[in-house]
């Protein structure tokens, strides 16, 4: 879940302003990605998607019809293993909870520097989820409520497990949550994996996703 890909990351980039969608995709070559389509709106990537297959989508979320929330759902019909990283000016967190909830597995503000961007996407391909600061705090706060006040219906996790889970909603990777609890990097996994086991869920991205729809629509 959490290995490098083999090979280098395909990337597809949807902007519908081309001087932004070109110099991210030159920012994103040079880095050693593949970026192996682009699109302006809605329709295109949905067009030239099936042909192209991108590890990841790099997606404006305000894009002419359909919009990036449509896009991503259907995206993610087509293909569930791509990884869909929304690059928005918007940073309300209306707009990321519908994105996330269409299934995307990342979400940055366009005011994100070169290096964050480029890591995003990195970290995403390797199927980690990658949040802005504002959405990690609410889904902090949701795991603080799964394990101090469990309701019967709810798995119950344990200590340490609302522990790793913390770090993960402050989106550290494996490597960092390990370094900080002064654990092994595979039992950071292990934990990780017998949470997803407990919610029945499949990875990192289903299990943030997860917390937002059991309760954090009310904040």
């Amino acid at each position: 879940m959490s290995a490098e890909p083999v090979g280098p990351v395909t990337v597809m980039v949807v902007d519908d302003h081309p001087l932004w969608r070109d110099a991210v995709e030159r920012d994103l070559t040079e880095a050693g990605f593949a970026v192996v389509a682009v699109a302006a709106d809605g329709r295109q990537t949905l067009a030239r998607f099936p042909a192209a297959r991108p590890g990841v989508v790099l997606l404006d979320l305000q894009i002419p019809a359909p919009d990036g929330v449509a896009v991503t759902a259907e995206l993610v019909r087509l293909d569930p293993s791509v990884r869909v990283l929304i690059l928005s000016a918007s940073g309300e967190h209306a707009d990321v909870l519908a994105a996330v909830k269409a299934g995307a597995a990342g979400y940055l503000v366009k005011s994100a520097s070169r290096e964050e961007l480029l890591d995003a996407v990195r970290r995403v391909a390797r199927g980690e989820p990658v949040f802005t600061p504002g959405l990690a705090g609410l889904v902090l706060g949701e795991f603080q409520r799964l394990s101090e006040t469990p309701d019967p219906g709810e798995p119950h996790l344990t200590d340490r497990e609302s522990e790793v889970l913390k770090l993960v909603a402050k989106g550290l990777s494996y490597r960092q949550i390990a370094e900080r609890l002064v654990l092994s990097h595979r039992t950071v996994q292990n934990h990780v994996q017998n949470t997803l086991r407990k919610l029945q869920m499949h990875n990192r991205v289903e299990l943030t996703r997860y917390a937002i729809e059991h309760g954090l629509d009310a904040e």
